[in-house]
């Protein structure tokens, strides 16, 4: 009996897989990956996209969005990133999340360069539980003051109810990290009211006891945070897997969908994004990135390429993506057989 194609079609999302242009020929030469060499080569159908630079949403992230039904395709990023109620239901807030409009909140640490403000990497606060239960106890007062609850979904992911800020653009702290902060900031009605809760909130945290002791530590004091997201009540989102990625795009995912393998994906066809890629390439760590592909290859590619050629899988589709722009591409078992398609990276180079 053939195999039901519908029914074993695998779509492997990796933010940051592109290299940047100026770099991709050095980073190529360094990448040993035969399997994604091959399903970049030998494919049906192999599309780059051009995203728009200023939007505030990065291309994986409206990709995302769009793949859980929550948005538009990313090449129409004309709703940015509506996720809150989604990681809201994650975090098992449903009841919560039915009813308004609600933003993630997420501690950070902000810094002064030579010549401008810099939101760090999220990731990089580690906040353990604790940190963001105080953080989040001392902070939810001024909150609910100004008439806008304020919820504890996981640590370092919060969210605000502002009905009221329905209309306020924000961009997503990937998109913000590394670039001078004052083009990210919220826009809107509202911006004014925003940037004034999130100053009483910067006294609120200016060394407090938490913030000394992680200094201390040597870590990153909190000294601010990040709202985004901005959603209303929807039907439930589609599903997706997660491997990697920040707390957010964790609570995308069902609990036994956050760590996810090839073999399970094999067995259980579906959805799967692979986030480990991003902060090497936030921060330019390229010899962590390349280690990090190379583990992929190893993991992902060379198990749904074998899993390919013996119908295991009727398709394997990729999204690949940089800041700038994604590509995806798609291929099945037959398009294996264009023996004439020598197996290649340069299609990395191209995006």
């Amino acid at each position: 009996m053939p195999y039901n194609l519908g029914m074993t079609e695998i779509t492997l999302a990796l933010p940051y897989a592109l290299p940047p242009p100026e770099m991709a020929p050095d980073l190529m030469r360094a990448l040993k990956m035969p399997a994604l060499a091959a399903l970049l080569s030998r494919n049906n159908n192999l599309q780059y996209h051009i995203y728009d630079n200023d939007s505030r949403v990065l291309p994986h992230e409206s990709w995302l969005a769009h793949e859980l039904g929550l948005a538009s395709p990313p090449d129409r990023p004309d709703t940015g990133a509506p996720l809150a109620i989604a990681a809201m239901r994650g975090c098992g807030l449903q009841a919560e999340a039915a009813e308004g409009h609600w933003f993630m909140v997420q501690p950070a640490h902000i810094q002064l360069s030579r010549t401008h403000l810099l939101l760090s990497d999220l990731r990089a606060l580690h906040l353990t539980e604790a940190e963001s239960r105080g953080l989040y106890d001392i902070a939810r007062g001024y909150f609910e003051e100004l008439g806008k609850p304020l919820l504890h979904g996981a640590p370092g992911l919060w969210f605000v109810r502002a009905d009221d800020w329905t209309g306020l653009s924000t961009a997503t702290p990937d998109a913000a990290a590394t670039q001078n902060l004052s083009d990210w900031m919220p826009e809107g009605e509202h911006a004014r009211d925003y940037r004034k809760l999130q100053n009483e909130i910067q006294m609120l945290w200016h060394e407090h006891p938490i913030n000394v002791a992680r200094q201390e530590r040597g870590l990153q004091p909190v000294n601010s945070f990040w709202m985004w997201g901005g959603s209303h009540a929807a039907p439930a989102a589609a599903a997706a897997a997660i491997a990697g990625g920040p707390a957010w795009m964790q609570a995308l995912a069902a609990p036994d969908q956050r760590q996810p393998s090839a073999a399970q994906l094999i067995a259980q066809p579906g959805t799967v994004v692979l986030a480990e890629l991003i902060p090497s390439a936030q921060t330019g760590d390229w010899s962590d990135w390349i280690a990090r592909m190379q583990r992929i290859e190893q993991e992902w590619f060379a198990p749904l390429l074998a899993a390919l050629n013996d119908g295991r899988v009727g398709r394997v589709n990729l999204m690949l993506s940089h800041r700038n722009g994604w590509m995806t591409v798609a291929g099945g078992k037959l398009a294996q057989r264009k023996f004439w398609r020598k197996p290649t990276l340069n299609s990395l180079k191209q995006a």
